[in-house]
This record gives C-alpha cells, structure tokens and sequence, in this order.
C-alpha cells in the first residue's frame, strides 16, 4: 500500500509557490493547508532508534524533521532514546524497537519491508532493516504532503530484492543516452570532487525505494579501476550508503589486458582469474557494502569470454566466485547479438537473447542475475515481451527498462513510459501452460528462484530538472514506485507524483494525467504502430523520423519494406521462427495471423500493404490515420497545459510549455515523414486525402528568393515537398517572400525551418514591412534531445505565432541570418484558421 486519497484532493486550487527549477524533484515537500488544530494533532517528538549519522534510521529522523516543518510548519525535537508512543514518531528497526519495548507486537515483514501505524499522535515506522525503516519515513511524509492525514496501520513488502538504476555516465562526463546534462558523478575522467547533487539524488531514489546503483556506462572505461578511481568510488559510495542504496559498477571485460597489461583477459586463464580478484578484493576493502558487477560482453564490439571460446556463464562466473564471499551479485546483461545479414530473410537479430542464453539455463552460479531487455529489440515503442523471460527456469532474471527515453522523444517529447512497462510486466508467458506473468518471474516466484528484479537505466545530469523535463521526472518516480509494486496502477501512481511535484490543484492534477496517460498511445500513433517499432533513424541520433535506415543494414531492426508489402515474418512456418520461441500457447497465438493483436501485427508478420487488420482498416490506411491522430493528440497538449497558467509557478510552467509546442510542431514533422515515405514507396493514396495535400500550406522554394537557393533534404519525407532553402554561402543573409493569397482574417503563422548542431542562425520574419518576431536557432542549448549536424527530421522545427491578422495580398518576409556551419534552413510557411490542425 502506498498513501491513500488526500483530504485536501478535491481543492480547486492552491497558493502558488515561488519558482522552482526541480532539483527538488517530487521532494518538495510543499506547504499544504494545515490550521493550528491540524498541527497540535501531529507527533511533536522523533524517536530515531539508532543515532549513528551514517545510519538510513539517522536520515530517517532528519528527513521527518525537516519535512514536518516544511509541510505543516510543525517543530517535532529529534531525539535518539525511549520507546515512548506519546505524541512521538518512532522511527527504527524491528529488531531495535523491540529490545526496548520487548511487548511490542510487529508484523513480520520481509527484508527491506516496513509497517507503518498511525494512531493519533502515534506514529510508528519500522522497517525490517535500517533501509526499510527510511523507506517507512518516506511514505509518510508521503502522505502527508500530498495532504492525507488518514489514521493507517499497513505493511509493505518489495516485489523483489534487486531495484537498481544503471547509469550510462562516462568518465570524461558525457552520458550516453543522458539528456539532462552532465555526468553528476564523472568530469574529466575522475570522479567529481563535488558530490551534493549524488546527494539530493541519493534522496530521491531512496524516496522511492530503489537500493542499487550502477555509476557508470556498460560500455565501460577500464581506467574507473585505477586506484585513484576506486578511492573516488569510495567516496560515493559513502554518500549513498546512508540513503540505503549499494553502489556497484560496470565492467570492461578487457580490463586485466587493457588496464592490467597482461596478454589476455581469458576468464580460464589464472593470471586473468588473479587480476579479477585482487579487484574485487581492493574495492570490497573500500566499499564494504559494494553492490557488485554490470557486465556487458561480446555485444556491439564489447569484449567478452566468447573471444577465447568460453561461454557467457564462464565469463559471469568468474566474476561470481570472487563476489560471493563478499554477497555481491554479478548482473549479466542478455543483450548479446552479432551484426545479421540482411539478405537473409530467416536471420533475425531478435532471436539472439534466446539462442545465447537458453542453453547456458543452469549453468549461471547462484549470485548471477541475467539482465533481460523488456522487448527482443532494444527498448522501442512497442515490442512483445521478450521470450527469453520463458527459457531460464534455473537462472535469475531481472528485466531492464528505460527511463531515459532514448528512441521515444529524448525527453523533447511527453511520453508517460509505465503504461507501456505494463504491458509488459503483466504479460502471461502460460510457461508448461501455467500462470507466468512476467512480473513473477523476475521477482524469482514463478520459478522458484534466490536473487532476481529489476534495473532501469535512467541517465540524469547536472540539469536541475534531472532529465531534461520536469514531466519526465513521472518516470522515474513511477520506476521506482512499480520496482516495490509492479500491480499498481499507472494513472494513480501519476497522480501522486503530480501531487508531490505541482501541488494539490485538481485541475493540475487532472489536466497532466490526461496528458500523460494520452502521450505513450499518440507517441506510438505518430512514430510506429503496427508492431513496425520506433521508425526513428537508428544509425544516427535514435531522434527524429527515419524509416529508411531501418533497412539495409546489420542492425537488424528491419522492417522489411518494399512497393508492396511490409513486416517481419517471424513465424515458424515461414519466417525466422522467432515466434516459436516462446511457450506453446504464446507461440500459436503469433504463429497466427488470425490471433496476433493488431497492434504487433508488423512484428510477426510480412503482409501486403492492403492487408486487412481486426480494425476492418487495410495496414496503409491504418498508418496515415493512426500519425494523424497522434500528431493531433500532441497538438492539445499546448491548450490544455495553458490552461494550467497561475496555477504552477512560473519558471517550471514556462519550461514545460516550451517543449509541448516544440512537441506540437515535430509530432508533424513525424506525421508527415512516415505517411510521405509510405505514400511514395507503395503508391497508395490515402483514402482521407490528406497525405501530400497541404492546402495551408506555402513552400519555401516556391517564395521569391534573395541569398537563399533551394536544397534537395534527405531523407526526403523530413521536407515539405522534399525540398528546402538554405542561405546561399555561410555569409548571405537570405530573403524570402511571398504575397499571400489567402482570405481575410486572423490565423496561426507556423514557420518550419531546420535548427542544426554548430550555428544559431537568426531569423526575423514581417508582414508587409512589420515585423512579427524572430528567433534564433539555439535549441541544442534549450532542448534535450541529441542535436543534428544535417537537415533532417531530428534539426527539423516548427515555430508558430498565433493570432496574426491577414489581408488577401499581405507581403510576408522572412529574412534569414546563417551562422556557423547552419545556414539559415527553411522549409515551408502555414496559416492555419483557429483551430485547424495542419
């Protein structure tokens, strides 16, 4: 059980808070209503039963302090000895409360699990370890700061044991995947002197009952194990250990040749064996609590046992041996592929996690848990759940999911990502036609297994809003929220982050759960549906729309397109027999074209562009209505969000208002790359004429240009009539101008144009002579997506003035300043009536 409805939900509105830039995340910890009778009904002391600062119960005490005076404005004194229950908080152990109160009755709970009991001015919170005890203390202040004062007596237990983050952070401070900014932990290839942001990190991740961390990227540096290095892993380590969380790391399997200087990094070789262990050895005497190993071998180029003919059990064993007297875990990653041959139409790069590691079932040590993407591919916008979940009845298992929304929008798009993991976490997989939700095989139910749970990369930086996006935040509170409770719903689990974060305003609340509940559905509408996954370019930024490079490449993540038909055929009839890798009844549901949902149509089967789906609509059409809707699914967001003005302070409203009208322009940018592309490749038309007819719209090539030349764009669907107008050198300012045959009145001006990595080019446009407005080309510094060195779908950009007054004949201009490498890019003008999505 989590915190229940607020008392105070139902408020139409609340005081609106002095601006915020985030770093305090859904730790706020904001004011809420709370007379004087309010304050004397709470606990005005804190019992913490163990003093020890670097104890989680210390932090605990702390926390409940300081939260109590920022919430309700109440002062409770903090004190370390006594059991009393009067007008007290005791905060501590199971094992500590009842050495001093011997006749206390406990409920049992399992490690890491907690009872929280509040009677009046009584309040316990006891956790079976010190860590669960903090946990306990979170939930309250929890509760009451989103304003419930309910009178509860529950416990709680985690779903599993394992509930880590993996950090991509590289040593120079870079982060792969990472949109927020710098590493908080890495600069410069050394561990940052300056670690308060792990601290207020440390925070929120306890807050939300995570215990592991992985620091650094699994394309790992070896140099992290120079013993400087280890030194500054210590020190970490030692800011995270009072918030319950063990710090482990990712291994570059090459490290006793690349950093040790020996010849070979053979797991069976003694010298490899010795190197490993003194390692393991000089980390566990600075880090007793070290978490353990991430290891990521023999995939996209990283070494691993294969390279001397050993299995991937040899190489996560050897690690296992040395960390098992110190009760670390080896988690071994399943995403081990080789590049496919794309001729080939039976080879398929998503058989891979199953054709390594189901032979290997068994034969992994007992402190080894194989990390398993959610989906067979590399998490996109919709995959089945990955078989491999089905194969490994004696091997532990964790599932691996995606915070960081790398392939769904970099954290430039609202995608709400837990409804997607659901779908996946409650998938029944029928292994030997028995009950076998996902869930309950990582959690180690289903098969009876020790160790097992769940790691979820999420990438924050040294931005105040962690991740590049206050909304994106939602993620990886509800991450941690469903790692202890995966059966929990999505919208309610939104919503307490959205009472946390903005505040106890109904309409705040409501308007962002619809929002973000609508936002992974449009996301899918207005990228790849159909099972066809993210038809993002994957060999370049994983940003913006591609479909092309999904094909003709080793990649493997084809979609197999042609003139007349699309899809992977992963049948076992005819196809790569991918589908035959999971469970009889699973298996002969997607064998089936008949039985495969819709919705992963494309993923198991090679159809005809004139396939009828269970809809009644072919696959073509279902494909130009699904990205209209969701590109006008992304088009509310900016109303509904304006409607929030006053009601959210100002700094976190404006920032949060900047990326859904960025969201707004490029889901059309989408929208119109993948029906474009579809339209030209099968020669279709769309049944709705609306693919290639943009009444509103006036083509940049087609103004009277001055220091402007037309420019052919590729890919070619991310242009608007597959052309666009660039400067004529790096020092022309261009001029482009049209007289507008439009009727008289009031429109939205949409201006598209390309904002490329390496210039901020400056525009300014006018209405006969006037000017509208201008604006630079400065989104790699205000945006969080990977930035792009070309025109293309990722630099593609909409920006819109609203509210213009037209008269048949008006003179627009647009007046383009290049910068840089940038110049100065164009692609079309539109005027849309009120209300008219383009």
């Amino acid at each position: 059980m989590w915190s229940g409805i607020p008392i105070f939900a139902l408020l139409s509105s609340v005081g609106i808070a002095a601006a915020e830039n985030g770093l305090d995340g859904w730790l706020r910890f904001a004011s809420v209503p709370c007379n004087g009778h309010c304050q004397l009904a709470l606990p005005s002391n804190i019992v913490m039963l163990n003093s020890t600062q670097s104890s989680p119960v210390y932090v605990a005490g702390q926390e409940l302090q300081d939260g109590l005076q920022q919430i309700v404005g109440k002062h409770a004194s903090v004190k370390s000895t006594g059991c009393s229950t009067d007008s007290s908080i005791i905060v501590g152990t199971v094992e500590a409360y009842r050495a001093c109160n011997p006749s206390g009755q406990v409920p049992e709970l399992d490690v890491d699990g907690f009872w929280l009991s509040i009677r009046g001015q009584s309040v316990k919170i006891l956790g079976q370890s010190e860590r669960g005890a903090l946990y306990g203390a979170y939930e309250y202040l929890s509760m009451l700061a989103q304003g419930n004062f309910s009178q509860v007596s529950y416990t709680t237990n985690p779903h599993a044991p394992i509930r880590w983050v993996n950090q991509w952070d590289n040593m120079d401070g870079s982060i792969e995947r990472g949109f927020g900014g710098p590493s908080i932990f890495f600069k410069d290839g050394v561990i940052r002197q300056d670690l308060s942001r792990v601290k207020q990190y440390a925070r929120l991740l306890a807050s939300v009952r995570i215990n592991g961390i992985i620091v650094n990227n699994v394309n790992a540096n070896p140099s992290l194990l120079m013993s400087s290095n280890m030194d500054g892993l210590a020190r970490i380590a030692d800011v995270f250990r009072p918030y319950g969380i063990r710090v482990g790391i990712s291994l570059n399997f090459a490290s006793p040749q690349l950093l040790g200087g020996l010849s070979t990094y053979d797991p069976f070789d003694s010298s490899v064996i010795a190197w490993w262990r003194n390692v393991t050895d000089q980390l566990y005497a600075r880090i007793p609590d070290f978490a353990g190993y991430l290891v990521k071998a023999n995939s996209e180029g990283q070494p691993g046992p294969a390279t001397y003919n050993r299995t991937l059990a040899d190489g996560a064993n050897m690690f296992a041996r040395d960390l098992k007297a110190y009760g670390g875990v080896v988690m071994f990653r399943a995403f081990v592929y080789n590049q496919v041959n794309e001729s080939d139409w039976y080879a398929d790069r998503a058989n891979a996690a199953v054709d390594f590691f189901k032979p290997l079932d068994g034969k992994f040590d007992e402190n080894v848990v194989v990390q398993i993407k959610y989906g067979p591919i590399d998490f996109q916008v919709r995959e089945p759940p990955s078989p491999l979940f089905a194969n490994l009845y004696k091997t532990n298992t964790a599932i691996e999911l995606q915070v960081t929304q790398e392939y769904l929008g970099q954290q430039s798009h609202l995608v709400y990502l837990p409804p997607l993991w659901q779908t996946i976490l409650g998938f029944d997989l029928r292994v030997d036609h028995k009950p076998s939700l996902v869930r309950d095989i990582i959690s180690g139910q289903r098969f009876d297994r020790p160790l097992g749970g769940w790691a979820g990369v999420t990438n924050v930086g040294t931005n105040t809003t962690w991740l590049g996006s206050h909304l994106a935040m939602s993620n990886l509170y509800a991450y941690g929220r469903l790692a202890w409770e995966p059966t929990l719903d999505s919208a309610d689990i939104l919503q307490d982050w959205i009472r946390l974060t903005f505040g106890l305003d109904r309409s705040v609340i409501d308007t962002i759960t619809q929002m973000s509940m609508e936002s992974w559905p449009a996301y899918e509408n207005y990228s790849g549906n159909l099972g066809i996954q993210t038809l993002t370019d994957i060999l370049y930024t994983h940003y913006g729309p591609n479909p092309a490079s999904q094909d003709n490449n080793g990649w493997g993540q084809w979609t197999r397109a042609d003139h007349t038909s699309i899809g992977m055929d992963r049948t076992v009839k005819n196809g790569t027999k991918f589908a035959g890798q999971y469970p009889a009844e699973i298996a002969a549901m997607y064998e089936n074209i008949e039985t495969t949902p819709d919705n992963l149509m494309l993923w198991f089967h090679h159809v005809n562009y004139t396939q009828r789906l269970h809809s009644g609509k072919t696959v073509i059409q279902h494909f130009y209505d699904a990205h209209h809707a969701g590109a006008e699914t992304a088009q509310t967001y900016v109303p509904q969000w304006e409607s929030l003005k006053k009601r959210i302070d100002e700094e976190r409203y404006e920032h949060v208002l900047n990326r859904l009208i960025y969201q707004a322009g490029h889901s059309i940018v989408w929208r119109d790359a993948i029906n474009n592309f579809y339209y030209n490749l099968s020669g279709i038309a769309d049944e709705k004429q609306r693919v290639g007819h943009h009444p509103w719209r006036v083509e940049a090539e087609a103004m009277q240009l001055d220091g402007y030349v037309p420019y052919a764009v590729s890919p070619f669907e991310t242009a608007s009539n597959f052309t666009a107008i660039v400067t004529a050198s790096n020092s022309t300012t261009g001029t482009a101008s049209t007289t507008l045959d439009f009727k008289t009145g009031t429109y939205d001006l949409g201006i598209n144009y390309y904002d490329m990595y390496g210039g901020k080019s400056h525009w300014t446009v006018y209405l006969n002579d006037r000017m509208l407005g201008q604006w630079q080309g400065n989104s790699e510094d205000v945006l969080s997506h990977t930035p792009s060195i070309y025109l293309d779908g990722h630099s593609a950009i909409r920006i819109t003035f609203r509210d213009v007054k037209i008269h048949t004949g008006d003179r627009l201009k647009i007046v383009g300043k290049p910068d840089g490498v940038e110049p100065a890019p164009l692609d079309y003008v539109v005027l849309l009536p009120p209300g008219l999505v383009d």
